[in-house]
């Protein structure tokens, strides 16, 4: 029979069989296929402290696992052919294992782009699973076992059901409820800036005053800027100093898997695990004018190693597309700042240099393009000519003032030449030195300091790649877990922690500091590192983490005191005479029925009655019962009274209705506000579900004759139509 290879994704699947011919069968595991069991521990420990996982085929894998059987048996070869990861090890290894194959025995074939002659060549040089990297992904999924199925118990009894801990999301949920808890303890600071305009317009600051230099706090009350500033109005001023130079501002590396994910977020509003589902289609196998294939290497990465034949090719690129003056005289080398990047991968970058964006949007789709531009963009300019700008500074020195004024002037775009480059040059006019000049206009402005800012996606991101907490893998199952749990909130696209959140962090801050300080997780992950590299064995990491970790989970039950939410008063439900119990919700202490949900009543703590929906006279055109106000995190709104069972919602205020018809039923469009921000609709949803995120306006697609809408693209207006994607300068 055929040679058998097996991946974990069809997508993967797919592709590789269009470089194979037909000696060749590839198919897919769909990941993990084999597991430690969800119904119970899955960890037995025997007389001589050796960890036992009890690994086991989930109901849903048993298909695949019958079908792999029976083609390796029936195979010539098998060939494991997973990523090339801790993971992708580990996975190999269960598909061997649930073959009944020898793991050692089958050929591992590895490659970072699935391309042709990246198969070719890995088929070529088959090596055997890597052992240390299979028991550093073993002693992770055991460590994570133990957190989560001691530690997690525990949460519920003493706080409430359904909580979770682990080692990687409890340290992450800490970063964040710390950046919380310095934002409501912090006290605003005073400070005074001062800022002057002297002659020809020239814009300039307080540099210093009395022969003190002045930082941004030095003034730090208004009488002191008023003094500084009734002196300048008093002082004849001249040119004390001219300074120019020439700096460059350098081009950024190519992406691993943390910079890609806060570029997405911060560029394309991708959150993180949208980055890596698009990422992942990109890596597997998408449409290209040469057929189907991967067009980027691996995305789960903390390299910044670029092959030497991608590297070459770029430059034959940079050096056919923009000329010599924008090709270095050496190709660019970068070193990655992560705490144990696994440096035997590459970088993130297009597999074809051929396939530029702009030939790509013919057949990506709107967010893989999107994608797929930042990618090769910042490959292509990782290896351009630095941007070089002259700076120029004057002092203005007056009898105890001294003013600075700064200018820039860019001299050679180099990368911006592919990135763009916005800004407007600010000179200086041509002044000599010991010039006299005149000071026109001088403002004192009072600020206070702020407090530091709540994170988003990306500056989490960045925050736990700095602090060495968890890996490429992890990044954005973390943040999706804590959403999921309900730690965590997106409030404008900010992470805001919940009440429960606190709570939870505080007990085990308490009484398993450990698990949440970021140093230990950090130094776990570097311990896994040297586990995956064969210095550390694997069963003693698990023995000296489990016993006392075991004895504080056995202390805690018995010591830690109840936090639960559910207080019992010792009243009487008035309405059905259950207990009445002080909770703890979103929007603080409240006192309800214990037989919720069969009864709903409900009170504020000082005894009133909670706000009741205003009824109104609108009747609810789905089931035609009244409509009632009720309040929401964005205002007031119109609800079903019939609610849950009629969940009809709509707006107090009719939408803003735009000129523009909807391009597929004529209907009426409407201006209406989302969780991310304004839209347009068509009057007739869900019927008609045309949908728009930016304004549609009286003009057609040239391409294809569909409806365009007017945008901001990089600093620019265009028309884009809602169909192609077809753009058009305004």
């Amino acid at each position: 029979m055929k040679n058998l290879i097996i991946v974990e994704s069809p997508a993967k699947a797919r592709t590789i069989s269009n470089f194979l011919g037909k000696e060749y069968k590839v198919v897919a595991s769909k990941g993990h296929i084999r597991d430690l069991p969800k119904s119970n521990f899955g960890i037995t420990v025997d007389e001589n402290g050796i960890f036992i996982p009890k690994y086991s085929i989930p109901r849903e894998a048993n298909p695949i696992v019958k079908e792999l059987r029976k083609l390796a048996k029936e195979a010539q070869q098998v060939y494991i052919a997973t990523d090339e990861d801790r993971e992708g090890e580990a996975i190999g290894y269960h598909i061997a294992m649930a073959i009944k194959k020898d793991p050692q025995s089958l050929p591992r074939i590895v490659f970072h782009e699935i391309t042709k002659s990246a198969i070719e060549h890995a088929l070529a040089n088959p090596r055997k699973l890597d052992t240390n990297n299979i028991n550093a992904q073993q002693t992770r999924r055991l460590l994570d076992r133990i957190v989560g199925y001691k530690l997690s118990p525990l949460l519920g009894s003493k706080i409430q059901k359904g909580l979770s801990a682990g080692r990687v999301q409890s340290s992450s949920l800490k970063i964040v409820v710390d950046r919380e808890r310095e934002i409501t303890t912090f006290n605003p600071i005073e400070y005074w800036s001062i800022d002057a305009l002297f002659e020809k317009n020239i814009e300039a600051v307080i540099y210093s005053f009395a022969g003190a230099k002045l930082d941004k706090l030095s003034i730090g009350n208004e009488a002191m800027a008023t003094e500084i500033v009734n002196s300048a109005k008093t002082e004849s001023f001249h040119v004390q100093s001219i300074e120019t130079t020439k700096r460059k501002t350098k081009t950024s590396p190519p992406f691993m898997t943390s910079t890609l994910q806060q570029s997405a977020s911060t560029q394309l509003g991708f959150s993180p695990k949208k980055t890596m589902m698009v990422a992942q289609k990109l890596y597997e196998g998408v449409k290209t004018n040469e057929g189907v294939m991967g067009v980027i290497t691996y995305m789960r990465t903390d390299s910044l190693n670029l092959a030497k034949e991608a590297v070459v090719s770029i430059r034959e690129h940079i050096l056919e597309n923009y000329g010599d003056k924008y090709l270095p005289t050496k190709s660019k080398n970068y070193v990655t700042k992560t705490k144990s990047a696994q440096e035997a991968h590459e970088a993130i970058r297009p597999t074809m240099v051929g396939f530029t964006p702009q030939i790509a949007s013919d057949y990506l789709s709107n967010d893989e393009l999107k994608l797929y531009r930042l990618i090769y963009n910042r490959f292509l300019t990782s290896q351009m000519v630095d941007a070089e700008f002259e700076s120029q500074t004057i002092l203005f020195k007056g009898d105890k003032t001294v003013f600075k004024a700064s200018g820039r002037k860019l001299l050679f775009n180099g990368f911006y030449i592919v990135t763009g480059y916005n800004e407007k040059d600010k000179l200086l006019p041509t002044l000599s030195k010991n010039q006299d000049v005149s000071l026109d206009k001088i403002t004192p402005q009072q600020h206070f300091t702020e407090p530091p800012p709540r994170y988003n996606e990306a500056s989490l991101i960045k925050r736990l790649e700095s602090l060495g907490i968890g890996r490429p893998s992890t990044y954005a199952p973390t943040i999706t877990i804590l959403q999921t749990r309900k730690y965590i909130e997106l409030e404008k696209k900010r992470i805001q922690p919940t009440e429960i959140a606190y709570t939870v962090t505080t007990m085990l801050e308490e009484n398993f500091s450990d698990i949440v300080d970021s140093s230990f997780t950090s130094n776990m992950e570097e311990t896994l590192d040297k586990v995956g590299e064969g210095e550390i064995d694997w069963q003693s990491v698990l023995h000296d983490f489990y016993e006392p970790f075991m004895k504080k989970i056995a202390d805690g039950k018995e010591n830690i005191k109840s936090l639960k939410v559910a207080i019992p008063t010792g009243e009487a439900c008035p309405k059905c005479e259950g207990e009445l119990l002080l909770r703890k919700g979103r929007y603080g202490e409240f006192i309800a029925c214990s037989n919720f949900p069969k009864c709903k009543y409900t009170k504020n703590t000082d005894g009133t009655e909670p706000e009741q929906p205003e009824e109104t006279d609108e009747i609810c055109e789905k089931c035609g019962k009244g409509m009632v106000i009720k309040n929401s995190k964005r205002g007031k709104f119109l609800a079903c009274s019939g609610y849950p069972k009629c969940k009809n919602a709509k707006s107090l205020t009719p939408p803003k209705e735009i000129a523009i018809p909807c391009p597929e039923c004529g209907g009426k469009l409407h201006e209406r506000e989302g969780k991310r921000g304004k839209f347009f609709g068509c009057e007739h949803y869900p019927k008609c579900k045309f949908i728009a995120n930016f304004e549609p306006v009286d003009k057609k697609c040239p391409e294809c004759e569909y409806q365009m809408g007017q945008k901001t693209l990089r600093g620019k207006e265009v028309y884009e139509c809602f169909k192609c994607k077809h753009k058009v300068d305004v």
